[in-house]
Parts: structure tokens; C-alpha cells; sequence
């Protein structure tokens, strides 16, 4: 069972002013774990109780992609070359095929890859033997992700229940365990393809990508027939893109609708990834856009969904010590009534991009495109998680996206449900006690596009978070 989602208010607070003060107080999860009711997860398929963790293909190869390549991203996600251990031990199991598996000529009736009995056409020159794809993963420990409402060749005469049946067959047909149902073609009834799943056989990952913007995008206090859900258009590889899409899952969070089993997502990781699809919107991030990039998606409790060429070791390498991060990755895997979200942040702001790509929606013209700009973003702002119900621990992100190097202070008192004058601060970039601090901390010197992440604790509490 998980916190009730959305107007799960109990009937003697249902004053916003009540529920703000409550919020504030510094015992707020534990007045949150008395007054709010519980009740079991809207998608009872039992699955992502924590934030998924995986690898998906899209935001570095696109369109090009086969079954070899895809099977030997699944050899190197079990690769145990980094301290004798993989990115599979560390939590990224899932390998998941994207969009241009489908056969775009041979569709039936108006549809470019379905037949007229509903069935989907793969194109066997790219992946001769999806079965066998997926049987190789399984063997190897890990599950297979599918795709489905394409966007390459759309369909757009697909919406009678014989093609939701058909994709569901071929899916169980080809033994995949997870999948991404994006928002292009024209199968965008939730209820129905979580209906046909859960009849068709064991339960199933389900993303809903429909960008925050195509209904169905957004579940209620009663209702997510999905696992995550895509809350903007797609990431970028750039810091201006990052930070636009990290900004579109604050008002999920807000209102709890970002728990356990329906999680708030913006997006796949861009970690490691540059000059992909997007082209010119793909340039890549330096080092400190990928720490800040990775802390934001763990702090607000997104899957993390790697896209990087995992076989190429000097990349990998580099990012290792982020995506590999034990405690980083703790916070992510950890739920305490809370999903995570800003509560603080400058006066002043900064302009990243003349265009914001989190706005965007497929099939915009270029000056559509433009008049979704500009991306801005406060020259730092402060994200936090509760790591426990009583209000003892928390992890704090201190992010600086001005163009200049500075000191961000922390005042204890500001983070929201955490009491402490004297707390001990703990650098999990680091893997660092940093001392116990009365009233406040400062991070000094906090680079350009970069961050400090930090676990806070009173005085009797442990400040390292460990994974398990």
C-alpha cells in the first residue's frame, strides 16, 4: 500500500491553508502518516514500488537500431568490468527496445505496420527474431522492454480494439516484460491496453508517454493504469533542456501524485549521450550538467532510464561514479511520503534557451517550436526528499545554474518537515562526512551548471544513506 494519490485529504483538513500549515510543521510525515488514509496503488500490478531503473535506446541511436546492437547493450549491462560489478548490480536491469522495429510498408487498411486483422509487422530485417531477443535477455538476468503506439509511420487508423488486442498478443508472443506506449498513433486509450494486459497475463511495466500534454497524461487520486508517466516533451542533451523538463514534474509532485507504482517521469537520462536525434539540440553535457542532471532526476524520484553506448568503456568510465553512485542511487530508491521537489530558490533568473523543449509536442512546426521559449530557471534553486517518515533525515540538492561559480547556503530551517538546529551534512557525491553544523550550511564554490547533493540528519541520526 502506498499514500493515497491526489484529494486524499481527510475530511477534517480540507482547508488548503490547513494542509500548507501541516506541510510546514516539523512533524509533518508524521501527521501525513496519521491523517492520510491509505489505500492500494491505482495500478495494482504490484511493479515499480521504487523508481524503475533501466536503459532504453532512443536518446542516443533513434531510429537506428537492430537486434544485435540492442542484444549487445544487453551483454553490457552485465558486464562486470568496473570494480567487479555491473550496471545490472547496481540496479539497471531493464534493457528496452524504442521506436523503427515495425515494418513500415506492409501495414492493411490505412496503417503503415498493422495488418487487417490487427496484428503488428515487425521488420524482420532489422530484427529478425524478437523472441530470441528476448529470451536472451532473461537469460542473461535481465527484462526486456517493448515499444508500441509508434511514432515513426504512425497509424492512424488503428484505434478498433483489434489492433490494442493484436499488440497485446504479439507482446506476449515475443516475451517482453515491459513497455513504453507513446502518444504519436492514435492507440491512446490507457484503461484499455491496462485492461487487455492484466487479462493476457503476468503483470507488465507500463510507461505512458504522451508528454505530459496528450490525454490521458495524468492520473488522479483513484486512477493510474500505468506504471510512470511522461510529464513533458523530449529530453534533450542540454543543460537548458534538462532544466526545463526537471521543472514540469513540481506540480505532480505537489499535489502526490508522483508514489509508489505511478511515478512522475521527465524523461529518459541524457547521461552520457550527445549528438543524438535531436540534432543540434543534442550537444551533450560537461560533467557538472551530468551530476546535476542525474541528483535532479533521483531527488524528484524519476525512473532513471540510462540511453548511453554502455560498450564504450572511456564513456562509461567517466560517468561511473555517477550512475554508479550507491548513495545516490539510494535516494532514489527510497519513499518516505514524499516524491521530492523544490522549496526554494532565487529571486532572480536566468535565460537557458530561446526555446523550451519541454513544452514541445511531435509534430510542431519550427515556429510552433519557437514560440514555446524561452527556458529559464532560477540562478539556484534547492530540491529536497524526506529519507524517513519522522522527519530526521532528508536529501537536499543545491543546484547553481547561474554562469558563475558560488556559495549556496542552506538554512536548516527552510527544508519543509525536517527540525534541526545542529544537523550533520553529509556529501554523497563524495561519499564525505562533512561535520555538524548549527543552523545553516554553505556549499561554497558550487560551479557553473553544477550542484551539491547532500544527506541531512539530526544529531542522532546516521548521515550516510546506504544502498541496498
Amino acid at each position: 500500500s502506498s499514500f493515497k494519490r491526489g484529494a486524499s485529504v481527510p475530511k477534517h483538513a480540507t482547508s488548503q491553508a490547513r494542509i500548507r500549515s501541516l506541510r510546514r510543521s516539523s512533524k509533518m510525515f508524521e501527521v501525513l502518516a496519521l491523517l492520510m488514509p491509505l489505500t492500494v496503488m491505482a495500478n495494482e500490478n504490484g511493479l515499480a514500488k521504487l523508481p524503475p531503473m533501466g536503459w532504453r535506446s532512443w536518446n542516443l541511436y533513434g531510429a537506428d537500431v537492430n537486434q544485435k546492437l540492442i542484444q549487445s547493450i544487453m551483454d553490457g549491462m552485465v558486464k562486470k568490468t568496473r570494480y567487479g560489478e555491473s550496471l545490472c548490480d547496481i540496479g539497471y536491469c531493464d534493457v528496452g527496445l524504442d521506436d523503427n522495429w515495425q515494418n513500415c510498408q506492409a501495414g492493411a487498411g490505412g496503417n503503415h505496420y498493422h495488418d487487417k486483422d490487427g496484428n503488428p509487422v515487425v521488420n524482420l530485417e532489422r530484427f529478425p527474431n524478437l523472441k530470441a531477443m528476448t529470451d536472451y535477455a532473461h537469460k542473461l538476468g535481465l527484462t526486456a522492454g517493448f515499444y508500441g503506439n509508434n511514432c515513426i509511420c504512425r497509424d492512424e487508423h488503428s484505434s478498433d480494439r483489434k489492433f490494442y488486442e493484436g499488440d497485446v498478443k504479439a507482446f506476449r508472443k515475443f516475451g517482453f516484460d515491459a513497455w513504453k506506449l507513446d502518444g504519436c498513433g492514435v492507440q491512446t486509450d490507457m484503461q484499455l491496453w491496462d485492461d487487455l494486459i492484466k487479462a493476457s497475463g503476468k503483470a507488465v511495466m507500463v510507461e505512458n508517454c504522451h508528454w505530459g500534454s496528450k490525454v490521458p497524461y495524468k492520473p488522479n487520486a483513484t486512477w493510474c493504469p500505468w506504471n510512470f508517466y511522461r510529464t513533458s516533451g523530449d529530453v534533450r542533451a542540454s543543460y537548458s533542456s534538462v532544466m526545463g523538463n526537471l521543472g514540469t514534474v513540481t506540480q505532480y509532485a505537489q499535489q502526490n501524485l508522483s508514489t509508489p507504482g505511478c511515478w512522475a517521469y521527465p524523461d529518459m537520462l541524457e547521461v552520457g549521450c550527445k549528438h543524438g536525434p535531436g540534432g543540434a539540440g543534442d550537444p551533450g553535457l560537461s560533467l557538472a550538467e551530468t551530476r546535476s542532471h542525474f541528483g535532479a532526476w533521483v531527488i524528484v524520484s524519476s525512473p532513471l532510464t540510462l540511453s548511453h553506448d554502455v560498450n564504450n568503456d572511456t564513456l562509461t568510465d567517466i560517468i561511473w561514479p555517477i550512475i554508479a553512485n550507491r548513495e545516490v542511487i539510494a535516494v532514489s530508491q527510497t519513499y518516505a511520503g514524499f516524491s521530492g521537489g523544490p522549496f526554494k530558490k532565487s529571486g532572480d533568473v536566468v535565460v537557458l534557451d530561446q526555446v523550451n523543449y519541454a513544452a514541445m509536442e511531435k509534430g510542431m512546426t519550427e515556429e510552433q517550436q519557437k514560440a514555446t521559449g524561452p527556458t529559464i530557471a532560477p540562478s539556484w534553486q534547492y530540491l529536497y526528499k524526506p529519507l524517513n517518515y519522522d522527519g530526521t533525515r532528508v536529501a537536499v540538492l543545491l543546484m547553481n545554474s547561474g554562469d558563475s561559480r558560488a556559495d549556496l547556503t542552506l538554512a536548516f530551517a527552510d527544508i519543509p518537515g525536517f527540525a534541526c538546529k545542529t544537523c550533520n551534512v553529509r556529501d554523497i557525491w563524495n561519499h564525505r562526512d562533512l561535520g555538524a553544523f548549527t543552523q545553516s550550511y554553505v556549499a561554497k564554490d558550487v560551479g557553473s551548471h553544477d550542484c551539491a547533493f547532500l544527506v541531512i540528519t539530526t544529531a542522532a541520526e546516521p548521515s550516510a544513506l546506504m544502498f541496498a
